[in-house]
């Protein structure tokens, strides 16, 4: 009965069951929290891990059928991994190395060249769960003067059971899409802590639903335009009789359309987060903020002339997961371009094995890197100073995002295309005008420096 009922929801939407099906389970995260909230609040921990295990569960089931064996599977061993291996640097070794080959080894199995909704979708978000769960775990053993601010907070004192776990990798707010969170605030959240009023449920209905709201805009909002942009139209004749400065300005269209998909899929996630209590994160100047599971900053995100600024407001708990795991756990090799470089390619695989993720990866690299000394030459020159303070800065604001937003269109092209054959052709139309723009900007910024900026700036900066 569902089925056919699901197919006629598909069509009318013009979107793919998997998709509606996807959804629609994230959807149900809402019912899921207030029942929650209603009758298990009060429960023993035990009752509330079995609730999040098994409502994970069915929507796992409802999406992926049979294949939610591969989540099991990893979640087990992961667990036989921390009792019978302990606090060990193995531990962590082994975890690392078994989950991003079961992954990979996923995505080769199940890859094509298009975009399909599959098991290994929600399997990635469980894969850095599961890493940090070993990191966590790893921290709580040393002593705490050792730890930074960060892993204070998330390091483990024991080790959970395996129904903890359960409840920790299906819980409903994060299983699918994310957000990524710790083992330790999903056990504050069962403990009851996470609320503005102790020993109650959370006073957090009006901020899901003010998340869930602008959500919702956004998932319109790429209902609606997402058909006149659809990605096989930079493959076509079509496209590459049109004019160069159209084919710009219909990529640079085309990335803020589609980037809703993501954004849409965040917000309401978050949403659900926030009902439940686990986007609750303390007081700030006498306001209560529930933004702990905030994977997106929507007004930089959208205001953000910089392509910095529009990376840290985006899949915000990825990228500190990231940094907290990877980037951070690196500074034994004594070189921040070394451990950045590093983290960008774990963050590349991480997503699949498509030739397309490496380009867009190594893009977001030279671009960022362009940026930096971009933003570096303004500051120490007295001139470009002048000029962005002033009644002018209007217009080179359009000029930015007009940049911003082309660029970061073509960055993203190959990591939604995939496969080289795809991108190459795409590039080859635009004339790889952004691999010369960044590579001119990065060849000519030493010379504008000499030009631009005092000879005793240039001394201090150096010596810094």
């Amino acid at each position: 009965m569902a089925a056919p009922l699901l197919e006629k929801l598909s069509e009318s939407l013009g979107s793919p069951e998997p998709a509606v099906r996807l959804m629609l389970s994230i959807l149900i995260g809402y019912p899921c929290a207030l029942v929650y909230r209603r009758f298990f609040f009060y429960q023993p921990p035990t009752v509330i891990h079995l609730f999040h295990a098994f409502s994970g569960l069915a929507l796992a089931a409802f999406n992926f059928g049979s294949q939610i064996y591969h989540s099991a599977v990893c979640i087990f061993v992961q667990f036989l991994m921390l009792r019978l291996m302990g606090r060990t640097v193995t531990t962590v070794l082994s975890s690392f190395t078994f989950q991003m080959v079961y992954l990979l080894a996923g995505y080769y199995y199940t890859a094509t060249e298009e975009y399909d909704i599959k098991w290994t979708m929600p399997h990635c978000v469980l894969t850095l769960k599961l890493v940090g769960l070993s990191f966590d775990y790893y921290d709580g053993g040393k002593e705490m003067s050792q730890l930074s601010a960060e892993q204070k907070k998330s390091a483990l004192s024991s080790v959970p059971s395996l129904l903890e776990m359960c409840g920790f990798s299906y819980f409903y707010g994060g299983f699918l899409v994310g957000p990524q969170f710790t083992l330790r605030s999903y056990q504050r959240l069962v403990a009851g802590e996470l609320t503005d009023c102790p020993g109650k449920p959370a006073n957090s209905v009006i901020p899901s639903i003010k998340r869930f709201a602008v959500g919702f805009l956004c998932l319109v909002i790429f209902t609606i335009f997402s058909p006149y942009f659809p990605d096989n139209y930079f493959l076509t004749d079509e496209f590459e009789a049109q004019p160069f400065w159209y084919r710009c300005v219909f990529i640079l269209l085309w990335v803020k359309v589609i980037l809703y998909k993501y954004v849409s899929c965040w917000l309401i996630a978050e949403g659900i987060c926030i009902l439940s209590g686990l986007g609750y994160n303390g007081v700030v100047d006498g306001q209560h903020q529930w933004d702990a599971c905030a994977n997106m900053k929507l007004w930089v995100y959208e205001t953000t002339p910089l392509f910095g600024g529009t990376i840290s407001s985006f899949n915000i708990n990825t990228n500190a997961w990231a940094a907290r795991n990877v980037f951070k756990r690196l500074k034994f090799l004594g070189n921040k371009m070394l451990s950045h470089v590093t983290t960008l390619f774990f963050l590349t695989i991480w997503h699949g094995l498509h030739s397309g993720y490496f380009l867009c990866f190594s893009m977001e690299f030279i671009i960022i890197t362009v940026e930096r000394q971009a933003q570096a030459l303004v500051k120490d020159s007295p001139l470009l100073t002048k000029v962005a303070n002033s009644p002018l800065y209007p217009l080179i604001y359009v000029m930015q995002q007009f940049i911003h937003w082309l660029f970061m269109g073509y960055s993203l092209l190959p990591f939604c295309l995939f496969t080289y054959d795809k991108w190459l052709k795409v590039y080859s139309s635009v004339y790889f005008c952004g691999h010369l723009f960044f590579l001119l900007a990065f060849l000519i910024m030493p010379y504008l420096r000499k030009a631009l900026v005092p000879r005793r700036e240039r001394k201090e900066t150096k010596q810094e």
